[in-house]
C-alpha cells in the first residue's frame, strides 16, 4: 500500500494542487470490509484512471470520494474541507459524479435530464433563469446532444445515453468529475467516442477527472496518471509507463502479458498471453523504418 508520505512526494512532483483526498479511509458494507487505511489523492487539472481486478474496491473508493458512501473511519477532503461536513449543495457545485449504469425515469427527455444538473444552483429565492438555460444549452452542445434534446432518454443508444448523462454533469457546472466505468456496455467505437469527449473536457476546460476503467490500454491512452488497486489497497500509482509493467500485471491481475509501445499513441500496450500462447516463441517484430 502506498503511504501518505509517498503520495505527498508524488503530488509535489506534479503540477496541480490536491483537490480531493482520502486519508486512512476504511470502507465497508456491513461486516464486509472493502478497504482499510487507504490513502488517495486527486491532483487538480489531471485525468486519473483507477484500475484493478473485479472486486478490488475501485467503485467503492469512487463512491466514497463522491460522498455516495460513508467512511467507517478516516476522512475524505474536498479542497481541504471534510466532505461529510459540507452542505450537499456546496459539494454538488464543485463535484459531479456519474455512477455505473445510471437509469433515468421513463419518458424523461434529454433536456429534462440535463436540466437536473442545475438543481444545486436553485433556491427558493432563485428559480430557473436564463443562465440556467444557457448552461444546459452549452452542455448539450459540448456533447453533441443538442439535436436530441427532446428525445426520451430511454430511446437513445448506449453511447447517446452516456453523452446525455455527461451533459447533465457538465450542466452542473463542476470542475471535478468522477466517472465510474463510463464505457461499460459500450462498443469499442462508442468507448473511444466517450473517452475522446472526456479528454476534450480536460484539455479545453481544465476539468479534473477521475474515472474507473477496465480496459488497461484505453486507461493508458487517456489518463495521465494510473492508480492500480488490489484487495482494497493501492499497490501502484504514477504515469502509465510507470504503472503498467509486466510484473505489476502479474501481481495485480494474475495476468501473464507483454507490454510494448502502442504504435498509435506511444503509451504502454498490454498484450495478454493466455495458455494457448504461453510457450510459443516470441514473435519477430518488423524492423523500424530508419529515421
Amino acid at each position: 500500500m502506498r503511504t501518505t508520505s509517498e503520495l505527498d512526494a508524488e503530488a509535489s512532483s506534479v503540477n496541480g494542487e490536491v483537490r480531493l483526498k482520502a486519508e486512512q479511509v476504511r470502507l465497508a458494507y456491513g461486516d464486509l470490509v472493502v478497504t482499510d487505511g487507504l490513502d488517495f489523492k486527486v491532483l487538480g487539472g489531471s485525468i486519473t484512471a483507477v484500475i484493478g481486478p473485479n472486486g478490488c474496491g475501485k467503485s467503492t473508493l469512487l463512491r466514497a470520494l463522491g460522498r455516495l458512501m460513508k467512511t467507517s473511519s478516516g476522512q475524505v477532503l474536498l479542497d481541504g474541507k471534510r466532505i461529510d461536513r459540507m452542505p450537499t449543495r456546496d459539494v454538488a457545485k464543485v463535484l459531479g459524479v456519474l455512477p455505473q449504469s445510471p437509469i433515468a425515469p421513463e419518458g424523461l427527455t434529454v433536456a429534462d435530464l440535463v436540466s437536473r444538473g442545475r438543481h444545486p444552483h436553485q433556491a427558493w429565492y432563485r428559480q430557473w433563469s436564463s443562465s440556467d438555460q444557457d448552461a444546459v444549452a452549452e452542455a448539450l452542445s459540448w456533447t453533441g446532444m443538442f439535436e436530441l434534446a427532446e428525445r426520451p432518454v430511454d430511446q437513445l443508444s448506449g453511447g447517446q445515453k452516456q453523452r446525455a448523462w455527461i451533459s447533465m454533469a457538465l450542466a452542473q457546472g463542476t470542475d471535478l468529475l468522477l466517472l465510474d466505468e463510463p464505457t461499460t456496455f459500450l462498443d469499442l467505437a462508442h468507448q473511444i467516442d466517450t473517452l475522446d469527449l472526456v479528454e476534450r473536457l480536460h484539455s479545453e476546460t481544465g476539468r479534473t477527472v477521475v474515472m474507473v476503467l477496465h480496459d488497461l490500454n484505453l486507461a493508458a491512452r487517456y489518463a495521465q496518471r494510473l492508480v492500480a488497486m488490489r484487495d482494497g489497497a493501492i499497490v501502484a500509482s504514477g504515469t502509465p509507463s510507470e504503472v503498467l509493467t509486466e510484473q505489476l500485471l502479474s501481481d495485480v491481475f494474475d495476468l501473464d502479458a507483454r507490454v510494448m509501445p502502442d504504435p498509435v499513441a506511444g503509451t504502454p500496450l498490454v498484450v495478454p498471453i493466455g495458455g494457448r500462447h504461453r510457450h510459443a516463441p516470441d514473435p519477430v517484430l518488423p524492423a523500424s523504418d530508419p529515421p
